[in-house]
């Protein structure tokens, strides 16, 4: 069966034809998947009974199911945990801000990246989401929580870029002005640093703001934590920084995952400093998460100091506001806990 959410139009359009169908109806049915957002064929009611049923027998619709749903009591976000098609879970979590509702969601089942602090890693990778299922989860967050999602961020399980064909493809899809319409500069992908997919990305010039998740300043200290530094070194990282920001013209943010005593003294901001002189960028500070298998804490006072230093030095950085921590609102934790309880 194919997946017909993951297609575009002139995918769908040859498979249509392909049935002996007028080339017009894809058009018709694309309108009901990515405008409409129907969940079954059944559903197409300005289509033939003939044709639904032909829909039925070489399409599916996919669908994800709510194993999970946190809401915080602190603020209005909520954290889903999706059951997928093939029984795996992933994480997407929708957060309220001044401007809108925003979701973040999760672009593989696990990650293969290694980092040292991110419950992400932890269940390991099993493998890449399709665009369907990238696009499902706005969709269902959407009918369940009865709002209209107005920015995406790409930051939740997995590395975005290591699903790249399929990301690009959920980009497509999202910004079709046929389809969904919305503009990718609402959009913000976040990277651990895979330097070609970064050069490549900027070359189709999407308009979406990238984020690198940075978190030491150091080859040597970035070694340690983040394993794709190995292959794609500091140097490397920033000359793609750089050339994305001269293709594109957009400012990057620079992800820092605060942990005291490891990433948070003044030598450190020192570091930071050198690293991004002279480019144009924002660093975004967290307070890392605490993980419970991972030995690392930090709270948004020693963010906040951390800032301060880096402010001295002529960097600009924020906090990022704390929301859903009463629901461990980072992404990870939720699919390693029910992972734990198959075992």
């Amino acid at each position: 069966m194919q997946d017909i959410l993951s297609m575009n139009l002139q995918e769908l359009q040859t498979a249509i034809q392909e049935l002996h169908e007028p080339i017009y109806k894809a058009k018709q049915i694309y309108h009901w998947l990515h405008v409409r957002k129907i969940q079954e064929f059944s559903q197409m009611t300005d289509l033939s009974s003939a044709l639904r049923l032909k829909l039925e027998a070489n399409f599916e619709i996919k669908k994800l199911i709510i194993s999970k749903k946190l809401e915080s009591k602190l603020d209005d976000t909520v954290k889903y945990l999706y059951q997928l098609p093939d029984g795996q879970h992933v994480e997407t979590v929708l957060m309220h801000y001044q401007h809108g509702w925003r979701i973040c969601i999760s672009t593989q089942v696990g990650c293969k990246m290694g980092c040292q602090f991110c419950a992400s890693a932890i269940a390991g990778y099993v493998r890449n989401l399709t665009t369907s299922e990238m696009l499902l989860q706005i969709d269902e967050t959407e009918r369940n929580a009865n709002i209209k999602i107005s920015g995406i961020v790409l930051m939740g399980i997995g590395e975005p870029l290591d699903n790249f064909q399929n990301v690009m493809k959920f980009l497509e899809l999202l910004s079709d002005s046929k389809g969904r319409q919305m503009s990718l500069r609402h959009v913000t992908i976040s990277t651990c640093g895979i330097v070609p997919k970064i050069r490549e990305l900027a070359d189709k010039k999407t308009g979406l703001t990238l984020a690198v998740s940075l978190h030491q300043a150091s080859d040597l200290q970035r070694n340690k934590i983040m394993p794709v530094n190995k292959k794609y070194p500091l140097q490397e990282l920033m000359n793609a920084c750089k050339y994305y920001f001269a293709v594109t013209g957009r400012r990057i943010t620079y992800e820092y995952a605060v942990m005291e005593d490891e990433n948070d003294s003044f030598a450190d901001a020192q570091t930071l400093a050198k690293l991004l002189k002279n480019q144009q960028a924002h660093v975004n500070l967290i307070p890392v998460n605490t993980v419970k298998e991972r030995n690392y804490h930090a709270t948004r006072k020693s963010a906040k100091k951390f800032m301060q230093y880096l402010e001295i030095l002529g960097i600009h950085a924020t906090v990022r506001r704390t929301l859903g921590s009463d629901i461990q609102a980072a992404c990870g934790q939720l699919r390693h806990e029910i992972d734990n309880k198959r075992e």
